[in-house]
């Protein structure tokens, strides 16, 4: 290979020793396929600032370096984050600074006395393509983390039993614990025991989950979720399970609210149905009652049954009225008005039935106007409503129907009381 085409390797040796310094460097400088740069440092803390400053491809670093050892240097380059190899030597073997070297962070380990051109050639060409396979990992790694952390979706690593080990900042913020708190709980923490027995069968039989649509009960509020798992091995052959959490609550809500719509919109048109088609025959039962009137006229019986017929019928009306105005999305009109005399409006709307059936009315207000903002029609049909359930309620005659307000600090209360048989 031509001298110009030749790689340049920037290579450090660390030793106190001057003359260890020239027998490494001769056997380096023999190398033919690559052209190498080769410096010398004797002090620990140069040493430190060249490996922070990062100036070199490749470091051999003796054993003995006055107060501290080569291991130690190795071990604080470690901690600055240093991804070039590192390589320990040693003036004889020892198997247990070999296996402590490796441990470090040494990405291989010589011996002086044994030291040839072959070996240094070796040494330097796997350190060298190890160190940019490790470089490619980490790479992938810090990569893979800055999805895991930043993902909106929780994802988690945890054991087989799914006790959390891992967690992102989406997975804290779901389940509503910290990260530490987390890594003391399972999944299943927070599951029902029917879901958690069917994804532990899942995960025994399959290995894995896939898209299962789950209800979370985290501290605050339930959660759907879509839950897929995973069982993995890593490199020491242990089983660990990768999870992944999207929450679909926000999702359930907008479906839940747009069914609502589509719900409410065909009750509009089945309510404007029954209203036109009520209208028609109530029509008919007006004029026939105006009809009637004239034929019947001067009979005190008639006549009073004449006028409850004409009350109730004006009632339907007006009832069709608010069934087809209730039909169409409308605002709340809010107005201040007391609660006595939207009251007295319902009880007038019930006065009929009240008479026919014979029920005794015991009306009970506070002194002072007891005043609301509010949809005081609306409000008047709610009562109404509660004032004919009270009436059904109570057997004819012996009734005895009690309406009244209290007013306390703050709020008013509404106690309508009859004395009928109830709910069976």
């Amino acid at each position: 290979m031509p001298e110009n085409n030749k790689l340049l390797t920037n290579i450090l040796i660390i030793d106190d020793d001057e003359d260890d310094f020239f027998i490494t460097s001769d056997y380096i400088k023999k190398i033919t396929d690559r052209k190498f740069k080769i410096d010398w440092c004797y002090k620990y803390t140069d040493a430190i600032n060249h490996i922070r400053k990062q100036h070199y491809d490749l470091y051999f670093i003796d054993y003995y370096l006055g107060a501290k050892t080569g291991l130690d240097l190795i071990k604080e380059a470690i901690n600055l984050q240093c991804e070039e190899p590192m390589v320990l030597l040693t003036g004889k073997g020892n198997q247990m600074i070999d296996r402590e070297a490796m441990q470090a962070g040494a990405m291989d380990y010589l011996i002086k006395s044994e030291l040839n051109v072959e070996k240094v050639e070796r040494c330097i060409r796997y350190s060298l393509e190890r160190a940019k396979s490790v470089k490619a990992l980490r790479a992938n790694e810090r990569k893979y983390r800055s999805m895991f952390e930043r993902s909106k979706d929780a994802v988690f690593l945890a054991s087989e039993d799914l006790v959390f080990r891992d967690v992102n900042d989406a997975a804290s913020q779901l389940l509503q614990y910290t990260k530490a708190e987390l890594t003391t709980k399972s999944l299943y923490d927070f599951l029902d025991e029917k879901e958690s027995k069917y994804i532990a069968a899942q995960l025994e039989a399959n290995g894995m989950v896939n898209d299962r649509e789950i209800e979370l009960q985290p501290q605050d509020e339930r959660k759907n979720c879509i839950l897929s798992l995973s069982v993995e091995t890593d490199t020491n052959g242990q089983r660990y399970v990768h999870g992944l959490l999207h929450d679909i609550t926000e999702l359930k809500k907008a479906e839940k609210a747009t069914l609502q719509a589509e719900k409410l919109a065909a009750t509009g048109r089945l309510v404007q149905t029954l209203a036109h088609e009520v209208r028609n025959p109530l029509n008919n039962i007006n004029l026939s009652l105006e009809q009637l009137h004239h034929e019947v006229a001067g009979k005190e019986d008639a006549d009073m049954y004449m006028e409850i017929i004409q009350r109730n019928s004006k009632r339907i009306s007006g009832i069709i009225t608010e069934l087809l105005n209730s039909s169409r999305p409308a605002e709340m009109s809010l107005k201040s008005k007391p609660l006595q005399i939207i009251l007295d409006e319902s009880i007038a709307a019930a006065l009929d039935r009240i008479t026919l059936q014979k029920v005794k009315l015991e009306i009970s207000y506070s002194d002072k106007p007891a005043y609301v903002s509010a949809d005081a029609s609306k409000l008047k049909l709610a009562f109404l409503n509660i004032i004919i359930n009270a009436i059904e309620a109570m057997e004819d005659e012996g009734g005895v129907l009690t309406i009244g307000v209290e007013m306390e600090k703050g709020y008013h209360i509404v106690k309508i009381r009859d004395n009928g048989s109830g709910i069976a």
